[in-house]
C-alpha cells in the first residue's frame, strides 16, 4: 500500500520530490518504493530523465485503475474513523477555475455545510473528461457526455488582456497592430490568437514574438509581468482586471464552442452531499 500511494503521488506531480512532500518522506524513499513496485510488477512505470519524470503507458494505465480504488479506500477509512457521520466530497476542478472562482468562494459553502468534508484535486491530466476518482468534476466540454449528469455553468469567452503599460503601447494602423505585440500562447489552444484575429478583424503584427506556456495560471502571471498579451477566460480573470493588474486590450472577444460543466456519475447524483454542492455551484457560477 505504501508503494502504491507513493506511485500515485509521483504520478500526480510528475515528481518524486513533490510526492515526498505530500507523503512526508524523502525523495529517495519514494524512488525506492516505486522501484520495488516496478520490480514486483515486472513493468516500468516511469520514464526517467535528468530533468523530467513521466508515466509510461503501463504507468498511465495503473494510475487510472488505482485512483478510484484508493479514493474508495479513503472513504471506507473515513466512514469508520472518529469522524464517522460526516460526508466526504471529492472534487476534481481545472486549476484556473479552482484558483479564480471556486476557492475564493468555497468558504461560503464550508460555513453552511460543516458536516461535509471536502478534498479538491486540481491536476489537469483529465482536462476533457470527468475524473472517475471524483464525486464531482468541473470541466470544459464542447458537448456534455451522455453517460453523466451534467449542469452547464457558462460558455468559454476569451478576451485579450495585458498590463496597463502594455495597453498604452499598442498602436493600430489600418486594422493591423503596428507596434511591438508579443503574444502569450497556452499550449492547449495554440491557434487561439489566429482565431481571434480572424473573428475580430484586427490583424496581428507580422511574425510576432510568441511565448508558449503550459497552464493558464502561467499565462496570467506572464501577462501580469508585462511579457505579452494573453487570451484569458473572461469570467475567470475579473479579479485581475478589477485590481488593475491587467486590462482588456480590445473590446473584441473570441467566442468558443466550449462551456464549463459540472459533471457527476448518474448513480451518485442524488446523494445528499453531492446534490447540496450541485445546487450551490449552480447558484454561484451559472454566469450566462
Amino acid at each position: 500500500m505504501r508503494a502504491l500511494r507513493a506511485f500515485c503521488a509521483a504520478a500526480k506531480h510528475a515528481s518524486f520530490r513533490l510526492a515526498a512532500d505530500d507523503l512526508f518522506l524523502t525523495a529517495s524513499a519514494v524512488s525506492h518504493q516505486i522501484k520495488q513496485l516496478e520490480s514486483e510488477l515486472s513493468v516500468q512505470l516511469f520514464a526517467r530523465t535528468a530533468r523530467s519524470l513521466r508515466l509510461t503507458d503501463a504507468g498511465q494505465s495503473l494510475s487510472e485503475d488505482l485512483k478510484p480504488v484508493l479514493q474508495k479506500l479513503d472513504t471506507v477509512v473515513e466512514r469508520h474513523s472518529g469522524r464517522a457521520g460526516s460526508a466526504v466530497l471529492r472534487l476534481s476542478v481545472q486549476p484556473f477555475f479552482a484558483s479564480e472562482l471556486l476557492v475564493p468562494r468555497l468558504s461560503e459553502f464550508v460555513a453552511g455545510n460543516a458536516e461535509i468534508s471536502i478534498t479538491v484535486d486540481t491536476t489537469d491530466g483529465e482536462a476533457d473528461r470527468h475524473d472517475k476518482a471524483a464525486d464531482v468534476s468541473i470541466r470544459l466540454f464542447s458537448s456534455p457526455p451522455d453517460d453523466l449528469i451534467t449542469d452547464r455553468l457558462f460558455s468559454l469567452r476569451l478576451i485579450p488582456v495585458g498590463t496597463p503599460k502594455f495597453y498604452d503601447g499598442i498602436n493600430v494602423v489600418a486594422g493591423r497592430i503596428d507596434s511591438d505585440f508579443p503574444i502569450l500562447v497556452h499550449d492547449t489552444r495554440p491557434k487561439a490568437w489566429q482565431r481571434w484575429q480572424k473573428s475580430s478583424g484586427i490583424r496581428l503584427p507580422r511574425n510576432p514574438k510568441i511565448i508558449r506556456l503550459n497552464s493558464m495560471v502561467s499565462v496570467a502571471r506572464a501577462a501580469e509581468q508585462g511579457l505579452g498579451a494573453a487570451l484569458m477566460p473572461a469570467q475567470l480573470c475579473s479579479a485581475w482586471t478589477q485590481s488593475g493588474a491587467l486590462t482588456q486590450l480590445f473590446d473584441q472577444e473570441l467566442e468558443s464552442d466550449e462551456a464549463y460543466y459540472l459533471t457527476c456519475a448518474k448513480d451518485s447524483a442524488e446523494s445528499s452531499h453531492i446534490r447540496t454542492f450541485r445546487e450551490w455551484v449552480l447558484q454561484e457560477f451559472t454566469l450566462d
